[in-house]
């Protein structure tokens, strides 16, 4: 689990709808930055440097697993995204958005990329006034006042207005769920997903222990042999894996991320068993799915057949190279078939990624993040 940081940004607009900007970049925060935890209210104050329109401006409280130079390099690229070019003089001009690091946790940094604290936020008190509305007990780290201390020394004697306007705190993935699983076909990406998910929001995982079944490999050379031991031993590890470690997770505590669902063992079994054999393991199935605990979001990853017999064969295990398009059709048909009958009772969310390359491609990620969102 990655360290969290509190990080105090400033947020200013007055060019275009300054509610809006500010609204999509606190957005755009959340999503690349970390959770906002506190906005402020919004304030309304001359422009201050230079003559211009009216700023709107606010301060915001987020958690990131960034450090405070990854922090500055997501900020410059979302002023970017706004169309913000800012100055190599300094000089101050119009912006539909503009933000600054403020604080990060108590540290001093100096350094050619950022400054912390910000050198010249206690001059300002558009600045202060909505820092001290969310943080004013948080010291500053080199004066070691308060906040509201700062505020009340600070000689900036420009006129700040409270509005009435309201943002929106966006909600994370990890604040709306608790449990979240991915699935997908052979080859969808689903664990490397997970795996992507879990380090953005710090999440516990389960991840599915398929390379220590000692059946896989001889079921790929001989399926009608090997179908029903595999399909049995794969939910038994399944079934015990989940009830241990979903036990041990506090669900109201903990995010938690899993690559694979338990009903991904009936979805295989009606591919591989025999008539006989199915009916005897859906009684088996049937008694551990009512133990199990259900995810508050499904998540079912769909690649098209030659995609995914690309990234099979690509990732090189040699008892999966022989898998034909037959086979990835037929699983495929069953987790839709499973979707399809689950909708009415499961949050179910189906991303098609045929076409995305979420590791290699952040804007890809940033897709699948938005979708999730």
């Amino acid at each position: 689990m990655n360290s969290t940081h509190i990080t105090y940004l400033s947020l200013g607009s007055n060019l275009g709808n300054r509610l809006s900007n500010l609204q999509q970049a606190i957005h755009q925060i959340s999503r690349k930055v970390g959770r906002v935890e506190k906005i402020s209210s919004v304030y309304e104050t001359a422009s201050w440097g230079f003559a211009s329109d009216d700023f709107y401006n606010i301060c915001i409280r987020v958690a990131t697993t960034l450090n405070a130079a990854g922090v500055m390099r997501q900020l410059l690229a979302i002023e970017a995204a706004f169309g913000r070019k800012r100055s190599e003089s300094g000089a101050y001009r119009s912006r539909e958005i503009d933000l600054d690091i403020l604080l990060f946790d108590s540290e001093v940094i100096i350094s050619e990329k950022v400054t912390v604290p910000h050198p010249r936020m206690l001059n300002r008190k558009f600045v202060l006034i909505p820092l001290a509305e969310i943080g004013a007990d948080v010291l500053h780290p080199t004066t070691k006042s308060s906040i509201r201390k700062c505020l009340a020394n600070c000689s900036d004697d420009s006129e700040v207005h409270h509005t009435s306007h309201i943002l929106e705190r966006p909600l994370l993935l990890s604040e709306k769920y608790n449990y979240v699983a991915i699935e997908g076909n052979i080859g969808a990406g689903k664990t490397t997903l997970a795996k992507l998910l879990s380090e953005k929001y710090n999440a516990r995982t389960v991840f599915e222990r398929f390379a220590e079944n000692p059946f896989l490999p001889k079921f790929y050379e001989d399926p009608d042999r090997y179908a029903f031991p595999l399909e049995m031993s794969f939910l038994a590890d399944r079934y015990q894996q989940l009830s241990e470690d979903l036990a041990q997770m506090d669900l109201f505590q903990n995010f938690v991320i899993s690559d694979y669902y338990i009903f991904k063992s009936l979805i295989f079994a009606q591919i591989t068993l025999q008539k006989d054999e199915m009916f005897l393991y859906r009684k088996m199935f049937d008694i551990m799915y009512k133990e199990i605990t259900k995810p508050d979001l499904y998540v079912y990853l769909y690649q098209h057949t030659e995609r995914l017999l690309e990234n099979i064969k690509k990732r090189g295990r040699s008892y999966e190279q022989n898998i034909e398009a037959s086979y990835l059709q037929k699983i495929h048909d069953g987790y839709k078939n499973f979707i399809d009958s689950q909708r009415e009772y499961m949050n179910v969310l189906v991303i098609d990624v045929s076409e995305l390359d979420f590791v290699s491609n952040p804007a890809d990620l940033e897709v699948i993040l938005e979708k999730l969102q």
